[in-house]
């Protein structure tokens, strides 16, 4: 692919430069334009400007250079996905417990974008990152449905709907004890925990960020409960942080529940079991479900008996 130059008047609507450059090239995304605006593909009148915040005026002109997309730099894996449903414009993949989303420090091999990219080599430079095609996030010892989108409009669209919470999403996870009601909302505001990094924390809301779950309890036994999590916002860890806050740490997460698991299991029993959404150039939402695995069904049989 070549460089193409594209070039726009401004009449009215958003007058800030990223914004309306947006609007006029839905196919990239917004931190792609940034980028290109710092590093000195876009011109006003002529001239360079390097600050994604510019305010426009009635009248001007507005060039952009546009290189081909910037490449993910991920040599891709053939590894088998579970793909729950596929079109041009995304994937939802079941991903298994033990698989990293993204490539990180430690990381650097065998994580979902490798496969993604080996399936659909489209998605390089999409959302262009180091994680191409990724919306949102799962930990690695979680199961289950994740997006992915394969090109910028579509990521651009996903993370919007994130943004507005208009994703339902609902997850299944085995816990230690009994929550305190058969139905519950948790508000509890999250940041980062000031002394372990690596760990999340309940804060006060100046110092962390609103963060609100609601659950449901669908079986329970004499030490542990099944409950169905609903997280309204999407901060890092929180379905496991809040469980643990409300007394009810996931079997298996030794962050933030025991060290020791009281049940027989090698990693957090959480799993993304639903999600409900609207898909690029449709009306209604739709829902897709991801069967709960293996190892979580042989310790709920357990329980059961």
């Amino acid at each position: 692919m070549t460089e193409v130059r594209q070039v726009f008047r401004y009449q009215d609507g958003e007058n800030r430069l990223d914004k309306f450059l947006v609007s006029c090239l839905p196919d990239l995304s917004r931190s792609r334009l940034q980028r290109l605006i710092r590093s000195g593909y876009v011109e006003i009148d002529h001239e360079v400007v390097i600050k994604s915040g510019t305010v426009l005026a009635q009248g001007q002109v507005i060039s952009i250079l546009i290189p081909p997309p910037e490449p993910a730099g991920i040599q891709p894996e053939s590894i088998p996905l579970d793909i729950v449903y596929e079109s041009d414009d995304l994937m939802i993949v079941n991903k298994p417990a033990g698989m990293v989303v993204h490539p990180g420090a430690g990381n650097w091999s065998g994580t979902l974008v490798h496969a993604a990219l080996a399936h659909a080599p489209e998605l390089e430079g999409v959302g262009g990152e180091v994680r191409p095609g990724i919306v949102h996030r799962l930990d690695k010892d979680t199961s289950g449905l994740i997006l992915v989108a394969k090109n910028d409009r579509t990521h651009r669209y996903l993370q919007e709907q994130f943004k507005n919470r208009l994703v339902h999403k609902e997850y299944v996870a085995l816990v230690d004890g009994n929550p305190p009601t058969p139905i519950g909302r948790i508000e509890a505001p999250i940041g980062r925990d000031p002394v372990h990094r690596k760990k999340m924390g309940i804060t006060s809301l100046e110092k962390g960020r609103e963060a609100i779950t609601e659950y449901k309890v669908m079986e329970s036994y004499p030490n542990h409960s099944l409950i169905h999590v609903y997280p309204m916002t999407g901060r890092t860890h929180q379905i496991r942080l809040h469980l643990a806050f409300l007394e009810c740490p996931i079997v298996g997460d030794t962050l933030y529940g025991r060290r020791k698991p009281s049940l027989p299991v090698s990693r957090q029993l959480l799993h993304a079991y639903k999600l409900c959404l609207k898909l690029p150039g449709e009306t209604s939402e739709r829902s897709f479900e991801a069967p709960l695995p293996q190892d979580m069904e042989n310790i709920i049989i357990r329980l059961r008996s």
